[in-house]
């Protein structure tokens, strides 16, 4: 009896010990079974560094340790910074088809299509300076090269005009320093600013400037985006054709006369003001004013779908 008493004492003992040891483990095994899950669906990555890249044909120097750390922090910025370069991709489907063509038609390289990323985000923005546009046109600019801007109309948000003065502005630049990449620095810095920097340094190569944060990042920020809009799933960016957006079928219509009630001529035309606007951002008031009969090109959509739903009812109509 004592024996047995002894036994069932141990086995209790041991039962004790066993509980008090096993529960930590089993703590631990949960902790180390979500740490491989989490490493298993979001890892960051270092980047392998590209076998070669260039802007406009210009090659980029990659052996340089200074060039490609310069490179590689604005691959990391525009990769980790997921949603902001996703939508990028989405909104490049549908604009570059508008830029690419004027680009071609003046002689100017498809890569800068990526500059007016890099300025914009591909949005009709306006910075502190006041520059606006997805070119990011200053005013005392937009008039120098002959776009019209006032309180009713502003060209630097019309696309197809904006990009024709970004290209006559780079074909100067390039004609000027005598290669893209200073052209496109020119971009940031002004042809005057970048002109200093050459005489004053005894070099005409972007990469051997010393230059402020801005223009010392601004190229390398086109390249990087670039690389990645090139090669979207080489750094993790999935989509399929249906995510990117795309521009709504419209018509256009010339216009020499003065609107003087978009909201009326929007309903004439089968639309709303909301869409009206939205296609042409270049109106900045509710009025077309043109007494020189200057002809302007308006867009009108066409795409049913647009007008989904019909206005809500007010009370007053319910009655």
């Amino acid at each position: 009896m004592k024996n047995t008493n002894s036994f069932v004492s141990f086995l209790a003992v041991l039962s004790f010990f066993f509980l008090l040891f096993s529960y930590p483990t089993k703590k631990l095994s949960e902790d180390k079974l979500h740490q491989k899950q989490f490493n298993e669906k979001y890892n960051i990555f270092a980047i392998s560094k590209p076998a070669n890249m260039n802007f406009c044909g210009e090659k980029v120097d990659l052996k340089s340790e200074d060039i490609w750390e310069r490179m590689d922090k604005e691959l990391l910025k525009n990769i980790y910074w997921q949603s902001n370069t996703m939508l990028y991709l989405k909104r490049a489907n549908k604009f570059f088809p508008i830029i690419e063509p004027i680009l071609k038609a003046n002689n100017i390289p498809d890569d800068f299509k990526y500059l007016a990323v890099i300025e914009s985000g591909l949005e009709d923005v306006i910075s502190p300076s006041g520059a606006a546009g997805f070119w990011q046109i200053l005013k005392s600019t937009a008039k120098e090269y002959g776009l019209e801007v006032n309180p009713a109309i502003d060209e630097r948000y019309n696309l197809e005009k904006s990009t024709k003065v970004a290209c006559e502005y780079l074909r100067e630049a390039f004609e000027k320093f005598g290669s893209w990449t200073m052209a496109a620095a020119s971009y940031n810095k002004g042809q005057n600013g970048i002109s200093r920097l050459i005489e004053k340094q005894g070099t005409n190569n972007y990469y051997n400037l010393h230059l402020n944060s801005e223009t010392s990042r601004y190229v390398f920020r086109i390249i990087a985006v670039k690389e990645i809009l090139e090669n979207p799933k080489q750094y993790g960016f999935i989509y399929r054709e249906k995510d990117l957006y795309v521009m709504p079928k419209y018509k256009t219509i010339e216009i020499d006369a003065t609107i003087s009630d978009l909201a009326d001529f929007a309903t004439a035309n089968g639309t709303n003001y909301k869409l009206l606007k939205q296609l042409n951002p270049w109106l900045r008031n509710t009025s077309l004013p043109d007494k020189s009969r200057r002809k302007y090109i308006l867009k009108i959509p066409t795409d049913p779908s647009l007008l989904m739903f019909d206005d809500f009812e007010t009370p007053e109509q319910e009655k």
